[in-house]
C-alpha cells in the first residue's frame, strides 16, 4: 500500500496557513452581522464551507507544505525528460511524469517538442536543461542522412 506522506508537521503547517483567510472571513461576517440581522445558518454556513474547502483541497496541495520534498528537487539533476513545449529559450519539460518549466542552458539552440533533454541545474523551480547526448547523436545522424 502506498504511503500518503502526510506528517503531523505538514498538516499543522497547512492548517496554520489557512487560519488568516478564515479569520478574515469570520471578521467580515461579524461586521456584516452588525448592520444586517443574519440568521445563524447564514453566519455559520460559509464558515463550515470554508473549512470543508480547506479539508477537500489538502490532498491536492499538501506537497507544497512539505519542506522535506524540496531536498528531493536536487535529485533531478542528471535526469532526462521530454520536451512538451519548444524550448526557445524556455518552455515545458516532462520529467518522471511531472510537468516542469525549463530553460535551455548555455548557448544551446532551441530544442523542439518531443526531444530528450538532460537536467543541468535548477534555478528556483525552473529546470536548466541541455539536449541529451543520445538526442544530439540522433539529431546529427538525421542531418547527415537528410538530402540537401
Amino acid at each position: 500500500m502506498k504511503k500518503l506522506g502526510w506528517s503531523v508537521q505538514v498538516i499543522l503547517r497547512y492548517a496554520l496557513f489557512q487560519i488568516p483567510g478564515l479569520v478574515l472571513m469570520i471578521s467580515i461576517l461579524i461586521l456584516v452581522r452588525r448592520w444586517v440581522d443574519l440568521p445563524n445558518w447564514i453566519f455559520w454556513g460559509p464558515i463550515a464551507l470554508w473549512i470543508a474547502k480547506d479539508i477537500i483541497l489538502f490532498p491536492f496541495v499538501w506537497r507544497a507544505y512539505d519542506r522535506n520534498r524540496l531536498k528531493d528537487l536536487h535529485t533531478l539533476i542528471g535526469a532526462e525528460g521530454i520536451v512538451e513545449e519548444q524550448l526557445s529559450p524556455s518552455g515545458y519539460v516532462r520529467v518522471h511524469g511531472e510537468l516542469w518549466q525549463a530553460e535551455v542552458g548555455g548557448d544551446s539552440l532551441p530544442i523542439q517538442k518531443g526531444e530528450i533533454v538532460r537536467i543541468q541545474s535548477i534555478r528556483g523551480l525552473k529546470l536548466i536543461v541541455e539536449p541529451s547526448k543520445m538526442e544530439e547523436k540522433l539529431t546529427t545522424k538525421r542531418r547527415l542522412r537528410s538530402p540537401k
